[in-house]
């Protein structure tokens, strides 16, 4: 069997899984509180300890960019080692994956269920793939076909600049160009962001806000959720507002990475927020940015659209890509004598 883990800020989730099982069917699975405990070696220790197991391999997408088998969390003090974990591991091979690299891994083998179809496309079998997912920040990547495989590849073009589609939107860069100073995608389509198109229709006076609104804001160390839920139960007409902003401008951006990759494989939408607000994507404002692209609007057309609503993702792609590590490995000491 091998280890698998999602690593957030908020919550760590490991399981087992065998090759028999695959990557969808995990055998065993545990949930931590993740700043309750010290470390990733700490929570890994109890997990194998406590299920006596022996895992042949281990694979953590983490909220973070991993760098010389490193990597610092986002919105935790964890900095994670992959030697370090391997020494808790018995010297096990151990990986580290960008948690966005971790649910391109999972693309491959989503089942239906796992996925709502915003738009049919005309899908190319070896196409590349786009991923857009806004969660807390906004992360984007692409996998490409090398002749057997999709192979992941994670980017941050979540922070490359924000460019306005429609004079609403020039509006917006004018706002937050002189707060900001670089204004990316993520400050306008990610949790951090939603609460400055919020400010930005607030403040131009374009809405009123309700009393019980600015107190349920002025309550919350994070607005986010507080304006998607109004939003959602259309209680106030500014949090309508944003949210389809919102959508509109991640509209956009996902027919720019399409472009950008040549996604005719399909794009994928990830990350906490687009599971929430289907129906809201459902709609005209997204497809319309998404496809208005001028001369190339009939590319776009016929890219198919695909919302990622099975919240494990990220833990199966990890497992995905550990399964597939030991398998290669295996393959190389059948075939060739020696494991590389």
């Amino acid at each position: 069997m091998v280890l698998a883990g999602d690593i957030g800020g908020t919550k760590t989730i490991l399981a087992l899984f065998s090759q028999e099982g695959g990557p969808h069917r995990p055998l065993i699975v545990g949930r931590y509180a993740s700043n309750t405990c010290g470390s990733l070696t700490e929570i890994v220790t109890d997990f194998v300890t406590q299920h006596q197991a022996a895992p042949l391999a281990a694979t953590f997408g983490v909220a973070g960019p991993v760098q010389d088998r490193k990597v610092r969390i986002t919105n935790l003090p964890w900095e994670l080692d992959a030697d370090v974990l391997s020494e808790s591991l018995n010297d096990v091979p151990v990986y580290l994956l960008n948690d966005l690299e971790a649910i391109a891994y999972a693309i491959p083998m989503l089942e239906v269920a796992d996925l709502v179809m915003l738009k049919s496309g005309e899908r190319v079998a070896t196409g590349p793939i786009a991923i857009v997912a806004p969660g807390t920040g906004l992360g984007e990547a692409y996998l490409f076909w090398d002749g057997k495989h999709y192979q992941p590849i994670p980017s941050e073009g979540g922070h490359t600049d924000f460019a306005p589609a429609t004079a609403l939107e020039l509006e917006l860069l004018a706002y937050l160009h002189p707060r900001l100073g670089h204004v990316s995608y993520e400050r306008v389509c990610s949790g951090l962001g939603i609460p400055n198109l919020f400010s930005f229709l607030r403040d131009t006076g374009s809405f009123l806000v309700p009393e019980w609104l600015e107190e349920a804001l002025v309550s919350r160390e994070d607005a986010t959720p507080v304006i998607i839920r109004s939003a959602l139960e259309n209680s106030s007409e500014i949090c309508v507002a944003t949210l389809d902003l919102f959508i509109g401008i991640l509209g956009s951006e996902a027919g720019n990475l399409v472009l950008q990759v040549l996604a005719t494989g399909g794009v994928y939408l990830g990350g906490g927020i687009p599971p929430r607000i289907v129906p809201q994507l459902q709609g005209r404002t997204f497809l319309e940015a998404f496809t208005r692209k001028g001369r190339l609007t009939d590319l776009l057309s016929r890219v198919s659209v695909d919302v990622i609503t099975n919240p494990s993702a990220a833990l199966f792609g990890a497992a995905n890509h550990c399964l597939t590590m030991v398998e290669e490995s295996s393959f190389q000491v059948d075939h060739g004598g020696n494991q590389n």
